[in-house]
């Protein structure tokens, strides 16, 4: 016969958990011995380990109670339950570890993976990682504000890539980022991009260019972010728009008598 530590000892518990079982109805205390001890036989041991063992997998006590009455086919019923439970939780937690490495590769929690994609192109490419930043910041806010839109605009967002024009007005906006204002970079970019954005509205029609559902108001707070973070974009949409265009998050043709193209 074991005393309650041994008991413990030989089950793999605490004696502070063996008490708890006792309290919970989950395993019968014997009355005291003469010596004044609890004692125990192999049939306790084997019983605290199956309690030990459902506990540990996740069963809650009050569950257990009821598996350690059930008979075999109830109990593998039961058994298959909680098994379908840890899977959905160790996915769960899969998918939180998943969250957590994208976070420490510098990506935001916010952002949905097909944005992370696309930053990571962009950085690929050699984009500045200024720029890259400022989209990320700016993908941020839309995408909680919209996230039912996310996959159209990067449908998009990702055959605007694929143009050797937007990349270069993005490289050639990068090598700009630590010139003045009155760099002539910042004219010829304005001049590509307006040229590039004029025939996109041509070919696939204004709505394409300015499909962005963006209110008026949201656009501009995006856009000061921008041009806090990254000044030579203000002069450049201010010289875009002298080429019929202007605004940096939503796109909008202005009156050709704002500017004519191609002025400084």
């Amino acid at each position: 016969m074991l005393t309650i530590g041994e008991l413990a000892s030989y089950a793999g518990v605490t004696v502070r958990a063996v008490r708890h079982y006792h309290a919970k109805g989950l395993l019968p205390e014997p009355e005291r011995d003469h010596s004044g001890y609890r004692r125990y036989g192999a049939d306790t041991v084997i019983e605290l380990v199956r309690i030990r063992t459902l506990a540990d997998a996740g069963v809650p006590l009050a569950r257990v109670r009821e598996l350690l009455q059930a008979n075999e086919e109830e109990f593998a019923a039961a058994v298959a339950d909680i098994d379908k439970r840890l899977r959905a939780e160790i996915g769960e937690r899969q998918r939180h570890r998943e969250r957590i490495a994208r976070l420490a590769a510098g990506d935001s929690l916010a952002l949905p993976q097909e944005v992370v994609d696309y930053l990571e192109r962009l950085r690929a490419l050699g984009v500045d990682e200024r720029i890259v930043q400022v989209e990320r910041d700016g993908w941020i806010p839309l995408a909680a504000r919209s996230p039912e839109r996310v996959s159209e605009w990067m449908a998009r967002k990702r055959e605007q890539i694929a143009n050797p024009q937007i990349i270069d007005f993005y490289l050639t906006l990068g090598k700009a980022l630590n010139r003045s204002d009155d760099d002539p970079r910042l004219v010829e970019l304005a001049d590509s991009l307006a040229a590039y954005i004029t025939q996109m509205a041509n070919e696939q029609g204004e709505f394409y260019v300015d499909d962005t559902g963006i209110e008026p108001l949201f656009a501009e707070l995006l856009d000061t972010h921008v041009f806090d973070t990254l000044p030579p974009a203000r002069r450049l949409i201010e010289l875009l728009t002298k080429r019929g265009w202007t605004g940096w998050t939503k796109l909008e043709r202005v009156n050709p008598t704002q500017g004519a193209a191609g002025t400084p």
